[in-house]
């Protein structure tokens, strides 16, 4: 289905405004891409097919110009031999190459116009193109980047997410379970040998105070 009625709409046309009001505006833009590529094929076209039949009359003009001035000079001579019918014939002959000289010219004026016309609209289809290829990668990168995003919130809120958390607190209790036994294996009871050492250390200690008694004591008495 054709976007548009050809080259004057195109031109005319608001890229922004059709995608805005477009419900796949990635589709559209293709669309408007093409139809832009093909108008602008046909529009060069006529151009190329303008200038071929410039130059055709300019071929058929100097053409015409020579026998105009051929039609002349034997006007001229027939003249010059007194034979006036005969350069009165001549020169009959020299206005229809002056006629469709003239012809010719306001056909090649007409062709000068029409290929200025196109060249014109060449250049606005080749802006509007760029336009619309800018508008392309804009629209590429906006649906890359929006792909992107629901995908990492797809992520953060769907079953993987969840099965990501689930994974790390079950690796965090383990890392608490490790740590805990860690801390555990420090703290430990007295061994057999131990408890006994030290029981001779606190018979030194009864000893020892047992002897600061008498000291003690001793000097008390004298």
């Amino acid at each position: 289905m054709s976007i548009f009625s050809r080259t004057r709409d195109i031109i005319a046309a608001n890229v922004v405004d059709i995608l805005n009001r477009s419900e796949d505006p990635e589709k559209m833009i293709r669309m408007i891409i093409l139809e832009m590529e093909e108008t602008l094929i046909e529009v060069r076209a006529s151009a190329a097919k303008t200038i071929a039949d410039q130059k055709e009359i300019e071929r058929q003009v100097s053409r015409l110009q020579k026998i105009e001035a051929n039609w002349l000079d034997k006007a001229e001579l027939a003249l010059s031999k007194n034979r006036e019918d005969l350069a009165k014939a001549a020169l009959v002959e020299r206005h229809k190459a002056q006629s469709l000289i003239s012809d010719l010219s306001a056909e090649a004026e007409s062709l000068n116009e029409t290929l200025q016309k196109s060249e014109g609209d060449i250049i606005k289809l080749q802006n509007k193109l760029n336009e619309a290829r800018s508008r392309q990668s804009v629209l590429a990168a906006r649906y890359a980047g929006a792909k992107q995003r629901l995908k990492m919130r797809e992520l953060y809120q769907g079953s993987q997410s969840e099965d990501a958390f689930a994974r790390f607190e079950t690796l965090e209790r383990r890392v608490n379970l490790a740590e805990g036994q860690a801390d555990a294996a420090g703290i430990r009871g007295m061994s057999l040998e131990e408890e006994i050492d030290n029981l001779a250390g606190d018979d030194k200690i009864d000893q020892e105070l047992a002897e600061l008694r008498k000291r003690l004591h001793k000097k008390g008495g004298k």
